[in-house]
């Protein structure tokens, strides 16, 4: 299995309202409960009025479109991860699985992936 290392450095952050978020940037992701509206996005995008940040992730994607019904993928990468001390924040689309890894345990995650047979492109 090949995972794609994205190139930007993100920013995880709760904002107040839908509105602040620049929808034409190149890339977020928006999760919206009752409770929250969460972002991910390049730190650069960062919107002014955030409740609440954290900077320093890095992220990688699993390449290809993921088919509904395989199962553990994300289980399997995040529990080698989770073996070697190394948290994520997940973020999954219609397509696949985008993982994000704090910016200091990044290469180590990519090494460790790497050392289980993953391919990292």
């Amino acid at each position: 299995m090949e995972l794609k290392i994205i190139e930007h450095k993100l920013t995880v952050c709760k904002v107040p309202d839908i509105s602040y978020i620049d929808m034409t940037a190149e890339l977020y992701f928006i999760g919206k409960t009752d409770e929250e509206i969460s972002l991910v996005c390049k730190t650069k995008d960062t919107p002014a009025e955030t409740i609440k940040w954290d900077d320093g992730w890095r992220s990688f994607r699993i390449q290809g479109t993921l088919d509904f019904s395989l199962i553990g993928i994300l289980s399997k990468l995040s529990g080698i991860l989770a073996d070697h001390k190394i948290g994520i924040f997940a973020v999954s689309t219609y397509n696949t699985d985008y993982i994000l890894v704090k910016e200091e345990n990044f290469d180590r995650a990519l090494k460790v992936l790497a050392s289980e047979g993953y391919k990292i492109v």
